[in-house]
């Protein structure tokens, strides 16, 4: 029972992290939003030329970048600062509860696999199951990532199993340290 309630409380703190994280962001991004809309209105034309050297630097010639500049800012000048100079799109911007559900769900996942190891074995073998099974759990997900973000897959698995590893050592150091053993 007291893994369950570990997987429980570990997936809520994820996710409560998650969220404060993400409202931050969320929170920075409106602040510079405002900001934005401010300098807009206090001065639109070093706000163009702004957008002129942000066109010139992506490779446009000056003409163009004045031109596509002075279009952009006619239809919609705030959406063409927070998209080009602040980098603020729909796909990018912060959504702390969409966040907060996915590393909450991350972590229930993840911690679902070494459960069932605890579930299916003996106390006294429980610790060597569980380290073995997780190493091998973190090297199928070093993989699956990988594979779905189109990245190396050794890296990726060696990236995830090197510091896993690290990690579940220094968690039973500190146990150790403090006398728990499990």
């Amino acid at each position: 029972m007291g893994a369950v309630a570990g997987l429980v409380a570990g997936a809520l703190s994820m996710a409560a992290g998650e969220y404060v994280s993400v409202s931050s962001q969320a929170d920075t991004e409106k602040a510079d939003i405002e900001r934005e809309k401010k300098e807009l209105k206090e001065m639109p034309a070093e706000e163009l030329s702004l957008l002129v050297q942000i066109y010139e630097q992506r490779g446009l010639k000056r003409e163009t970048a004045q031109q596509v500049a002075q279009e952009l800012t006619e239809k919609d000048a705030l959406g063409a600062h927070i998209r080009d100079e602040l980098g603020i799109n729909e796909i990018t911007t912060a959504n702390p509860i969409q966040a907060a559900l996915s590393s909450g769900a991350a972590f229930t996942i993840g911690g679902l696999l070494p459960l069932l190891v605890v579930v299916f074995t003996t106390v006294e073998e429980v610790a060597y199951w569980l380290y073995g099974f997780t190493i091998i759990f973190l090297i199928m997900l070093g993989a699956v990532s990988a594979k779905t973000g189109g990245s190396s897959i050794k890296k990726a698995v060696l990236r995830i199993t090197v510091w896993g590893t690290i990690a579940m050592g220094l968690s039973s150091l500190v146990g150790y340290v403090f006398g728990i053993n499990v």
